[in-house]
């Protein structure tokens, strides 16, 4: 009961949390006190949160450790690009419209190729897991680099060559092999990120919090005695596994969505570490903590820019030490002294009006 009610509690948080940021900022951005810079790293933070929180479902409460999450996020980012530039050319202008219907077609495509490569994947476990999934990522990125996507009056066209990509009169080409998607109109907003932000929040805290997730952390905890009292393994790690991709899915588009090119190799190996050092250091299984740690290290290195050369020096510095405070076994104790005596002194108090 009091781990249900912690749980409650953080999701309240994480909630007033994003809340209030979003009218924070709002009320800044009015005022006019915001970068252009800052501005510009909105969006990604909204998406960067969305891509920790959901891996956080993976690895911090499937207990896999998976290393393809930006694979995910591109097949979702090309998917939004396309459903949102063939309904443009079909003549569909509402902005809001087409970020909803790609939104649901990405994050559908990201939970199909979630499901194509989780059934024969999760057979596996640990450092071999963990190189299967960084193949799938590579795999995906090199498939779009080989991708040519066009849209005439007859409808799209799929060809693996630019020569072969022929299009009628008034086509257009949406991806461009490693060149990937020119000419993207950009409908991602802030609005739109906190909403997707704020809907992965309550599918993941939900999801927890239920009989599937407390079966889903049975398996993490000790696999055989779940399975040992009827826990049907494959199902529910793939249950995790389809969710946490639909949701990285959902990431792309917004992310995709905000920019006028898109390219493969932004989704590559590097981006799945970084999403995974928000997860490390947010906490594995702290939703919350994955909330602030990918919005606060997406922001720190444009925040260290003015230090020029040694931007990224400082940048590891502080990566660095904050894994070392936040795996400080005397720092621990001494936080859990503070909780006991906070919680102490407010039972005096209860006792005392009580009298």
């Amino acid at each position: 009961m009091k781990k249900l009610n912690k749980l409650t509690k953080n999701s309240f948080l994480s909630y007033g949390v994003v809340i209030a940021f979003y009218i924070v900022m709002q009320i800044l951005i009015g005022g006019g006190m915001v970068s252009n810079s800052l501005k510009g790293q909105l969006i990604p933070i909204c998406a960067y949160v969305i891509m920790a929180v959901s891996l956080n479902l993976t690895v911090g409460i499937l207990g896999d450790l998976s290393l393809g999450h930006a694979g995910f996020m591109s097949v979702g980012a090309f998917a939004g690009v396309i459903v949102s530039t063939t309904m443009r050319f079909n003549g569909i202008e509402s902005d809001i419209v087409r970020m909803i219907v790609a939104v649901i077609v990405g994050a559908l495509v990201a939970a199909v190729f979630g499901i194509l490569i989780g059934i024969p994947v999760l057979r596996l476990k640990g450092d071999y897991l963990a190189i299967v999934t960084l193949a799938f990522g590579e795999i995906i990125k090199d498939i779009l680099n080989c991708l040519y996507i066009g849209i005439d009056e007859g409808g799209l066209h799929f060809k693996g060559s630019a020569e072969k990509l022929v299009l009628g009169e008034g086509g257009k080409v949406i991806v461009n092999g490693p060149m990937g998607a020119t000419g993207v109109n950009k409908i991602s907003t802030f609005t739109a990120g906190i909403v997707l932000v704020l809907i992965t929040l309550f599918v993941v805290y939900n999801l927890t919090n239920s009989r599937t997730g407390r079966a889903i952390m049975s398996i993490r905890d000790n696999r055989i005695a779940a399975e040992s009292v009827g826990i049907n393994i494959t199902k529910y790690k793939l249950m995790a596994f389809v969710t946490s991709a639909a949701l990285a899915g959902c990431a792309g588009v917004l992310f995709g969505l905000n920019y006028s090119t898109v390219v493969a190799s932004k989704f590559n190996f590097n981006t799945s570490i970084l999403v995974l050092v928000f997860v490390v250091l947010g906490g594995m299984g702290n939703m919350f903590g994955s909330v602030i740690a990918a919005a606060m290290l997406t922001v720190l290195p444009e925040m260290l820019r003015e230090v020029g050369d040694y931007r990224m020096l400082a940048y590891a510095l502080v990566l660095i030490l904050v894994m070392i405070i936040t795996n400080n076994d005397t720092l621990k104790t001494y936080g859990d002294l503070i909780k006991e005596k906070f919680r102490f002194g407010k039972s005096e108090r209860k006792g005392a009006e009580a009298k």
